[in-house]
């Protein structure tokens, strides 16, 4: 049987670090962050990183382990939780993965393999060539040719999905459906029992996720972006395009007043929390818990903690 694990899941804002430490601490746990850019060091304060007074005592995995100038791949996560979750249960110990990355959290669960072809490749800087000599059009209709049901699902805007799908047949001879069904039909790697959490109203959740920007703000934000520019940083690393770098690094470049900022990161972050929900809405196996306008964590926690207990963990 898989080995179980909990999943804390939900939209930016939605009380996740909170309830993952306190289900850690009530069924021995440890906690493992699934969020893209919690990997980064130097950006707690934009990414809502746990403080130690957050983490309560509870070990966490997975948060400031990479340097800002690296950019992280699915797989490259994958590789990494995966053996936080591993050593985990080995001590006898539950893990609680808690983030909003939907993306890297169904990737770790199902032990998904990926595809050959890595950035920085041979086979993927030669397409990346093509693409700014050709174009998308003809990279597309190129996927056409070997792999139409792949190319039905992209447009052309998904320049970065066109060239992975042509890169893995360049490298492997086999197209991304192939390989994208021959890994669904392996079962899952862990037994995973899902903890949502989100508001009944949406408008208290666009005035927490508003309350939360102003509150990176007042924790100094643009500073933490001033400081990864000095530290070296080039604008254009992958962790300074997240929502709230990308924002206040135009405010350095004198491209935008802080007011213009903040409303640009809310708006921004809104939008982010609207596509989580679309992406988690998906999984039928989501215990939902959904807040009035002022989150009652002890009394979400008993309601997790039963649900818990119904699936067999103790």
């Amino acid at each position: 049987m898989a080995p179980e694990v909990v999943c804390v899941v939900g939209p930016t804002a939605s009380g996740k670090t909170k309830m993952g430490v306190a289900l850690a601490k009530a069924f021995h746990g440890e906690v493992v962050s699934v969020d893209s850019m919690q990997i980064y060091r130097g950006m707690s304060i934009g990414t809502a990183a746990p403080t130690p007074e957050e983490m309560e005592g509870v070990p966490h995995h997975m948060i400031a382990v990479a340097d800002s100038r690296e950019s992280w791949s699915v797989a490259r996560y994958v590789r990494e939780a995966d053996a936080c979750v591993q050593d985990i249960l080995r001590r006898g110990r539950l893990p609680v993965l808690v983030g909003g990355t939907g993306l890297y959290l169904d990737a770790l669960v199902s032990g998904r393999n990926f595809a050959a072809g890595s950035a920085g490749g041979a086979v993927r800087a030669r397409l990346q060539q093509r693409l700014e000599q050709e174009g998308a059009a003809v990279l597309l209709e190129e996927l056409r040719r070997i792999d139409p049901q792949a190319a039905q699902r992209l447009h052309l805007r998904d320049e970065k999905r066109i060239i992975r799908a042509l890169e893995v047949y360049a490298e492997t001879g086999r197209t991304i459906t192939q390989y994208n069904l021959d890994t669904q039909a392996h079962p899952p790697k862990y037994r995973a029992v899902y903890i949502g959490l989100d508001y009944e109203d949406r408008e208290d959740l666009r005035c927490r996720i508003d309350r939360r920007v102003d509150e990176m703000v007042a924790q100094g934000l643009l500073q933490e972006v001033q400081t990864l520019l000095d530290a070296g940083l080039s604008p254009d690393a992958t962790a300074l395009q997240a929502i709230g770098y990308k924002q206040f690094l135009a405010v350095q470049r004198g491209e935008a007043t802080v007011a213009e900022a903040v409303a640009e990161v809310k708006l921004r972050s809104r939008q982010y929390a609207k596509r989580q929900l679309t992406w988690l809405r998906r999984n039928e196996a989501i215990h939902w818990i959904r807040w009035g306008k002022v989150p009652d964590f002890p009394a979400a926690l008993q309601i997790a903690t039963e649900i818990l207990r119904a699936e067999g963990l103790s």
